[in-house]
């Protein structure tokens, strides 16, 4: 065939490229591991799938009834370019991404003719959802490939294909590609009661509450202020929603607007608005709808046009894994690709692509020779119908306060919002002194678990409760004193830790990036220069700690806790080690110097371990930042049982979240090493209590694992104990079933009073 053969890019054994490629012959002769793409074109109001007849000149299967429509992925292109592609060139069928379901990835490996022909392939089989079949003089067939195609119902299909049928290609359905029968049975089995039921036993997980805060100190003005804000702080809603997966915008419409229909369609609705997406937070990403329950979406010009049909109607479909990479990269592009791609950019461009404040998209998302059309959009313009209205508003506020430091925070946010330079508006929200607190805009990376680097947009609208600001300064005013402390190695500290401000406020709304468990508290800028040069500021969420305290914590206190400890769980100390928690991101490692000498930053060494490793590090190195401050006469030494036990409580809690979770992943850490040393003991009667005369030593230990671990950049190190120690175990889940016997809530779900009542007023 020469040079016009076609070419697949070489895959290894776990389906990742190799970065070579090869002719197709040679794949086949040589057994390489490569990708197809298959794609089953399914209609929903008949449960008919498309099969194609393929056509008798064909060299695999002549003359047979297939897949609606296959191919091999071409070296440089990737498998959801090809789908599309395959489906306009084999049936006349042009549909955007989000029409494409991806359901299973299949690996096929086959030798035919003779041990001539290896085939091992990867297949990623995507299901396109139709509300009607197409009529067949829609479609336009590729005569060289395709000679008719049929509709046939899913269960006739499964039979034909089970008894062996000699006109269609065989699939083994007992086999995994056995899946797809069973994802579509399973999906249309209409039990509105069960799933009723499901949704309702989902929900009751979260306890719901009104969050109220005194407004009697505020000032008429800033009353307007805070309306301002508040209509600001609804456009990170839609800006959030719409970076976790591209069709979610439009599932939230959908949902919203069926919401009245019936009982089921109304807890579809909540039990969304509460995740902000189809994927369960509660349940390690699990979806609780499918494309099924999803948005209707009519393209006349998918096909060619057909007497008294108004055109082709599908569903946006979502795939039923929650994709790594959110909606800040292609829906197909790997690890691997990014990585060779940025290779080839330079320093600036570099830097652009893996920013906090950019997206990745294709250049040409329907064909693609070229290896890298991948390109960067700045937030800026990626969102800029929704950043103009949100400065507007913020603009406006600005000139609306009298207080200097707000002021500031809202004119250079609002400007960020449009230059997507966010330096200066961090520096302002660092040195804000204002009775209305804010903090909007993108920040938290945990979205992006592909790497860790793209922030989603949020918003926390507060009024400072000064006295309890007050109180916290202590921990600050300490931090460089426990950094010189710390149980790790003199090399790694730091000499100038930067304490973190912290302002403590009773929340008033929330909107964006703020799904499933509530916030607390959170500390911030990410932004590693300004980390850097002036450290980081945290802000104490209190009415949120204590509605989690009063109706989550005491609970499960009650239940896991040996009763000659329960009594020392109290709000004082939960409260306590949350604000020590925040306050100890900002001390241990950050910017390190590897072994080769080279300066790094321990989140880029880490990659996707950092979060899970930095949540348990602040949470142990708080518990021992406690002890050192109780020890030097600056806490009372009446809280030393009570932190202890309290923290005990509250690893229960945080597990509940899911080990899929950060905060989940390195609480299950902390747990299974305390317990594993003795700190932790379990009893007969299924309670837990706290060894005082081991837990210190324990938790010192524990810290200096951890502490060692950042310090290196020992990704290796972070994988092995991870794997070891951040996972469910047997003192774990005698816990959880407990708590899941008696229905203990795992989280809240706040309404916000206050607002209703200011809007309405206005």
């Amino acid at each position: 065939m020469g040079d016009g053969e076609e070419h697949f890019d070489v895959l290894t054994k776990s389906g990742l490229k190799t970065g070579i490629s090869k002719p197709r012959s040679a794949v086949h002769r040589d057994g390489d591991y490569h990708r197809a793409v298959h794609i089953w074109i399914f209609a929903e109001s008949t449960q008919q799938l498309l099969l194609q007849k393929r056509t008798d000149w064909k060299d695999s299967w002549p003359g047979l009834w297939d897949i609606s429509s296959a191919g091999h992925v071409s070296a440089g292109d990737t498998s959801l370019i090809t789908a599309r592609r395959e489906l306009q060139e084999e049936l006349g069928v042009s549909l955007p991404n989000d029409a494409f379901e991806l359901l299973f990835v299949f690996l096929q490996e086959c030798v035919t003719n003779g041990g001539k022909f290896i085939d091992n392939e990867f297949d990623d089989v995507y299901l396109v959802t139709t509300l009607d079949p197409i009529p067949l003089e829609a479609f336009t067939l590729q005569e060289s490939e395709v000679s008719a195609v049929k509709y046939i119902s899913v269960e006739e299909y499964k039979h034909l294909l089970a008894t062996g049928d000699p006109h269609h290609v065989p699939y083994n359905v007992d086999g995994p590609y056995g899946q797809l029968f069973d994802i579509i049975t399973k999906r249309y089995q209409n039990n509105t009661e069960g799933q009723s039921l499901l949704l309702q036993k989902k929900l009751n997980r979260y306890s719901p509450i009104s969050l109220t805060a005194e407004l009697t100190d505020i000032t008429e003005e800033d009353k307007e202020v805070l309306v301002l804000l508040i209509q600001a702080a609804r456009i990170m809603d839609d800006i959030f929603y719409q970076q976790v997966w591209c069709s979610n915008s439009s599932l939230r419409e959908w949902l919203n607007g069926r919401a009245q229909l019936s009982e089921l369609d109304m807890l579809k609705w909540k039990y969304y608005s509460i995740n902000k997406s189809p994927w369960s937070c509660l349940d390690e990403n699990e979806p609780f709808l499918t494309t099924a329950d999803s948005a209707v979406k009519l393209l006349p010009e998918a096909t060619k046009p057909a007497a008294n049909w108004k055109g082709l109607a599908y569903k946006a479909a979502f795939p039923i894994l929650k994709p790594p990479g959110a909606n800040f990269y292609p829906p197909d592009m790997d690890k691997t690709e990014f990585e060779s791609w940025i290779k080839q950019l330079s320093e600036n461009e570099k830097e652009d692509a893996t920013s906090f404040f950019s997206v990745i998209r294709r250049h040409n998302d329907s064909h693609s020779n070229n290896s890298s059309d991948l390109y960067i959009i700045p937030y800026s313009k990626e969102y800029s119908l929704f950043l103009a209205k949100a400065a507007e508003l913020l603009h406006k506020a600005g000139d609306l306060t009298s207080s200097p430091s707000l002021k500031r925070l809202l004119h250079s946010k609002a400007d960020a919002f449009l230059s997507n330079d966010y330096y200066d508006s961090d520096i302002a929200w660092m040195e804000l002194d204002s009775k209305l607190d804010v903090t909007i805009g993108p920040y938290e990376t945990y979205e992006d678990v592909l790497f860790g680097y793209k922030a989603t947009f949020e918003a926390f609208i507060g009024i400072r409760d000064d006295k309890a600001t007050a109180q916290v300064k202590l921990f600050g005013d300490y931090l460089q004193v426990l950094e010189q402390n710390l149980p790790m190695d003199d090399m790694f500290k730091s000499p100038d830790v930067i304490a973190a401000p912290i302002r403590v406020i009773q929340l008033v709304y929330n909107s964006g990036d703020v799904k499933g468990p509530q916030t607390a508290a959170f500390n911030l800028p990410n932004d590693e220069r300004i980390v850097k040069d002036r450290g980081s500021s945290m802000v104490m969420l209190k009415n949120v700690s204590e509605a989690k305290f009063k109706l989550i914590l005491q609970p499960i206190a009650d239940l896991c806790i040996i009763k000659e400890q329960r009594g020392l769980v109290d709000f004082d100390s939960f409260f306590t080690h949350t604000i020590c928690h925040e306050c100890c991101h900002g001390i241990g490692p950050h910017t390190i110097t590897l072994p080769s000498g080279q300066k790094s930053t321990v989140r880029l060494e880490l990659q996707e371990l950092h979060s899970a490793l930095e949540e348990a590090k602040a949470d142990i190195v708080g518990l021992w930042a406690l002890k050192f401050l109780i020890a030097k006469d600056l806490l009372p030494k009446s809280l030393v049982k009570s932190i202890y036990v309290s923290f005990l409580a509250g690893c229960f809690r945080s597990v509940r979240f899911g080990l899929e979770e950060a905060h989940g992943k390195g609480q299950a850490l902390q747990f299974n090493w305390l317990f594993e040393k003795g700190a932790f003991v379990l009893h007969p009667d299924q309670t837990f209590s706290v060894d005082f005369d081991k837990i210190e030593g324990v938790v010192e230990s524990l810290s200096r694992e951890i502490l060692t671990i950042q310090a290196k950049g020992d990704k290796d190190a972070a994988q092995k104990f991870l794997e070891k120690y951040g996972k469910m175990t047997q003192p774990l889940n005698i816990a959880l079933e407990k708590l899941a016997k008696v229905q203990v809530p795992v989280d809240i779900t706040p309404d916000f009073p206050i607002v209703t009542n200011l809007l309405h007023k206005n």
